[in-house]
């Protein structure tokens, strides 16, 4: 295998794992959006739209910070006694299961 070849091998394997994470984010984000809608008394439709709202909050800034500041903002908003260690190690949990989910698909 030549260099190129390598090289290319290499930029195909970040590409797609870079295409993996993202999935997988998106993935977490909606999975949290779900599970932060039904502690906040949402049903239906609105789950489902409140979850888009979180997919959404991430194009703010680079890293989960922009997600955990919706979710935390939501929560305090609808006086849901939650913590912020809850809330980011639920954000790890859904990861680990969005992960396993998008590497199925």
């Amino acid at each position: 295998m030549s260099l190129e070849d390598r090289k290319a091998a290499f930029e195909n394997k970040f590409a797609h794992d870079a295409e993996l994470r993202f999935k997988a984010e998106a993935r977490r984000n909606r999975l949290l959006g779900e599970w932060v809608a039904e502690k906040l008394g949402k049903s239906g439709d609105e789950i489902a739209a409140y979850a888009r709202e979180v997919v959404a909050s991430d194009f703010e800034e680079a890293g989960d910070e922009d997600v955990f500041r919706k979710v935390r903002g939501d929560f305090d908003e609808a006086n849901v006694p939650i913590s912020d260690t809850d809330i980011r190690a639920k954000m790890v949990e859904l990861m680990e299961l969005a992960i396993q989910q998008v590497e199925k698909d």
